[in-house]
């Protein structure tokens, strides 16, 4: 570790900030020993606020249909390949009923940008969640909405909501997406969200097409002036049927350096181990919880849709990150000195 990146790590850890230009430095000249030392210091903090806690979510895709084209993912429009599939109230509700009796307390529903889904189904729906589990949290996933849209949802019961930014940079931005998507909007979702009351969560892919240190450094500049409650971030992984077949897959290690950083820059952030990064690497879930992330999302979805929701080539859905597998998971867990919660696992603020 050289010097420069020393005063760096220094300056982050009293001051929780960098100038872009330091964040970029600090992504280039990362070392194993610059990882240890933000990797202990994320460590400290995380367990200073949540112990050895990692909280479940039971993540539900409802629906693989998309309505955007975006360059990178498995279910957009242009797939032809793609075997569709949307769930019906029912087969969600099943979900949840089989989620609490496993001991999830937070429903994470997941899908592409469905017009199906309306705002009316969807207040429903949640409503039922809401007074069937009262003692649950709602997570929604579900793309760019309105306003109004947002503040029905949250007015029905939903807790938090999930909207990658992806990248923080216009112009990385525009080589990732169609015209029509703008990182502009994507903001200005994320914004409205925070200003209705969710708990809101950004994140990124780490090591998608056309990234660089510099791009990496406004994300993290971003998240940073944004305060997320919650930061998902995983290795961008190709899907075969996409523009991006034959780009090269994300580091696990450069995302765990980057779980460490965000950290410390929020203390109290909720970060998850995702399953793109136990898709990355074998033991990448464990490897993110020691970088310092404190949640984990096991598939709830029923068997038979979960390898038709390929956001990315061979994502896991059958083992450890798998609902079915929570006791693999808790004993994975354990073996790194942690310990699954049978709880909602809010932020916890200061």
């Amino acid at each position: 570790m050289t010097a420069e990146i020393k005063g760096i790590i220094d300056k982050l850890i009293s001051t929780r900030s960098l100038s872009l230009e330091e964040y970029e430095s600090l992504i280039a000249g990362r070392d194993n020993e610059a990882y240890a030392v933000l990797q202990k210091e994320a460590l400290r903090l995380r367990h200073g606020i949540y112990g050895n806690s990692v909280y479940i979510r039971g993540l539900i895709e409802i629906s693989n249909y998309c309505k955007n084209d975006c360059y990178y993912c498995g279910i957009r429009k242009s797939n032809k390949h793609c075997s569709r599939y949307r769930l019906t109230r029912d087969e969600i509700l099943s979900c949840c009923e089989n989620g609490y009796r496993l001991g999830f307390r937070t429903f994470v529903m997941q899908g592409g940008e469905d017009a199906y889904f309306s705002d009316d189904f969807m207040c429903a729906l949640i409503s039922d969640i809401k007074k069937m589990y009262p003692d649950c949290a709602v997570t929604l996933s579900l793309g760019e909405k309105s306003f109004d849209s947002y503040k029905r949802l949250f007015d029905a019961g939903a807790d938090r909501y999930l909207l990658r930014h992806e990248t923080a940079d216009s112009e990385h931005y525009s080589r990732l997406h169609p015209n029509r998507l703008t990182l502009e909007s994507r903001i200005r979702c994320l914004e409205s969200l925070k200003k209705i009351g969710f708990q809101v969560g950004c994140g990124m892919m780490v090591g998608s097409p056309f990234q660089t240190p510099g791009t990496l450094a406004v994300d993290l500049k971003f998240i940073e002036e944004f305060s997320p409650d919650m930061c998902g971030i995983g290795p961008f992984i190709p899907h075969k049927d996409t523009p991006f077949a034959n780009e090269e897959k994300g580091s696990a290690e450069l995302t765990c350096f980057l779980l460490a950083v965000i950290r410390i820059i929020k203390p109290n952030i909720l970060l998850p181990s995702t399953t793109a990064l136990g898709t990355a690497a074998s033991d990448g879930r464990e490897k993110g919880i020691l970088a310092s992330a404190n949640v984990v999302m096991p598939n709830l979805s029923p068997l038979t849709v979960r390898n038709k929701y390929e956001l990315y080539n061979n994502k896991l859905h059958t083992g450890a990150e798998s609902a079915e597998k929570l006791e693999a998971l808790k004993k994975k867990m354990k073996s790194i000195g942690y310990e699954i919660v049978c709880d909602r696992g809010d932020i916890k603020r200061n």
